[in-house]
């Protein structure tokens, strides 16, 4: 069983958590990992690129020239791919880029994502995120004093509509619910904060009795 920090706004500490051996996964779930982040970035491509085939090119069906005579190469129909204005050969149409994951592999990349920012260091518990003032400098100070760098996933139980404003002007910084968070958000970010009730909500999908992980 690992021990995490539980720190206040201050960077004080105020407590332990408790991260069971259930929710650790180090010696396995590499090739899960790979396999869910392929899958995430797949999805987020439209598939909407789209060329017209000799069949929908606007043109005109009539043939060229005569078939013979002419000394030039055969020509059926302006149309066609080898002409400048033709229609594509076997160009894009619209597709779907989504790729299944099996739920029990994509539990285990999540698994196995969270056990690597916590053996890193990179996983910080909150007691609790209470900012007052939608201002940028609620966020910027908490980080300051933290002493965090870099970029940072902010992941809380609920949205508080003063952190969030408070946070989205702030570049390289993202906050996201606990229950929605997925393994590709946490290998984009070098810092994971957690408040202490969405390490709760967390653990609980890391047992696999709360839904599943992406």
């Amino acid at each position: 069983m690992s021990k995490l920090d539980v720190v206040d706004m201050k960077g004080m500490p105020v407590g332990q958590v408790d991260l069971a051996d259930a929710c650790v996964a180090v010696k396995h779930g590499q090739q899960a990992v790979l396999d869910v982040i392929v899958a995430y970035q797949a999805g987020l491509r439209s598939g909407s690129a789209s060329t017209l085939t000799k069949g929908t090119v606007a043109g005109s069906g009539k043939k060229p020239w005569k078939q013979k005579g002419t000394g030039r190469a055969r020509a059926g129909y302006r149309r066609s791919p080898v002409w400048r204005g033709g229609g594509v050969a076997f160009g894009p149409k619209p597709r779907s880029y989504t790729q299944r994951i099996p739920r029990k592999v994509a539990q285990l990349a999540f698994r196995r994502t969270f056990s690597e920012k916590v053996a890193a260091g990179e996983v910080r518990i909150l007691q609790d995120l209470q900012v007052d003032s939608p201002k940028t400098s609620g966020i910027a100070d908490l980080l300051k004093l933290l002493k965090i760098k870099g970029t940072v996933l902010i992941v809380v139980d609920r949205m508080a509509g003063n952190a969030v404003k408070a946070a989205r002007n702030l570049p390289g910084i993202e906050m996201v619910l606990a229950s929605t968070v997925n393994t590709y958000q946490l290998m984009r970010y070098s810092t994971v904060i957690l408040t202490r009730a969405a390490f709760d909500v967390v653990q609980g999908r890391l047992e696999g009795h709360k839904g599943d992980a992406q």
